[in-house]
């Protein structure tokens, strides 16, 4: 008999698998299928005390990936919240906060900004930096991971968050003071798969509490959203929104073209030159994706 469950961790095709009862089963899945998710809700068929086959995905409400010119990578499944981390030290990006962004948006999750290393002189400026992102409505929590995670705490209630951000903003600190036996657990996957290497590559989960979790995902250096067209990554600049429609070509990819009212309204001061440069960039991976698609 199918048991329900849902998947913490994955591995290659290996995938640790959260019964109802807390228990863990090892499983595989049935032929060459491997586009299973840590968040999947998933049945799986026991083999054994330990094991198992997953042999049904249940529908997603979300799903999180990235993709490049050469492949697609799943973050994770049934997010509720992107939770994006950032730092002073190490800089971190303002495209690649963009690129996430607009995966939230484009895939129905809300956003969340999370300013880490708080105790760091450099932290106002980069606050000062994010400011046009909360002038656009998203939500900006700023702390030190290492002293107090209270103002991040209310954010995660009640929510399926994931955290994403590029490497050494300090996704791991948060993890292990939110959950403290985090590393424990990490030791004991890595253990049970014999798979050390690749604990900190993968999305693990961590239940919070009844009806809240988080998802540690791996450090990114890039956000590939080849999946996208440049009508998505459009639609997903919150504030391109009034102005999408209003151009003098009815296909104006606001790229370079005359009559733009998106790059009307950046000339106005209606939208930052820093994010309409973002989807600028953006817009031609997309453009020159599809010309090398035709060939």
């Amino acid at each position: 008999m199918p048991l329900e469950g849902q998947v913490v961790a994955s591995f290659g095709r290996r995938y640790l698998v959260e019964l109802a009862d807390a228990t863990i089963l090892e499983c595989v899945t049935r032929g060459r299928r491997h586009d299973v998710a840590c968040g999947d809700r998933v049945r799986a068929s026991r083999s054994d005390a330990r094991q198992g086959v997953i042999e049904e995905i249940a529908p997603r409400s979300t799903l999180l990936y990235r993709s490049d010119a050469h492949r697609e990578k799943i973050v994770c499944a049934n997010a509720t919240q992107i939770a994006i981390v950032a730092a002073a030290v190490p800089a971190f990006s303002h495209d690649l906060i963009n690129r996430c962004l607009i995966a939230a948006e484009h895939g129905g999750m809300s956003a969340l900004l999370v300013l880490n290393k708080s105790d760091l002189p450099q932290t106002a400026a980069a606050r000062a930096s994010l400011q046009e992102y909360t002038d656009l409505g998203y939500r900006l929590v700023t702390l030190c991971a290492k002293r107090d995670l209270r103002p991040l705490l209310p954010h995660l209630e009640a929510r399926a968050s994931v955290l994403v951000g590029q490497s050494g903003m300090g996704k791991s600190t948060i993890v292990n003071r939110l959950v403290p036996d985090a590393a424990a657990r990490v030791a004991e996957i890595s253990t049970a798969l014999n798979s050390g290497r690749h604990t900190t590559t993968h999305a693990r989960l961590y239940r919070l509490g009844a009806t809240s979790s988080i998802i540690d995902s791996p450090g990114m250096q890039a956000f590939g959203l080849h999946h996208l067209g440049w009508q998505d990554a459009a639609q997903a600049f919150l504030e391109f929104r009034p102005w999408l429609g209003h151009c003098r070509f009815r296909d104006c990819r606001h790229l370079v073209e005359p009559g733009c009212a998106v790059e009307e309204a950046q000339r106005a001061g209606k939208i930052t030159a820093g994010r309409l440069a973002s989807y600028r960039r953006l817009a031609g991976e997309l453009t020159h994706r599809g010309k090398t698609r035709r060939r």
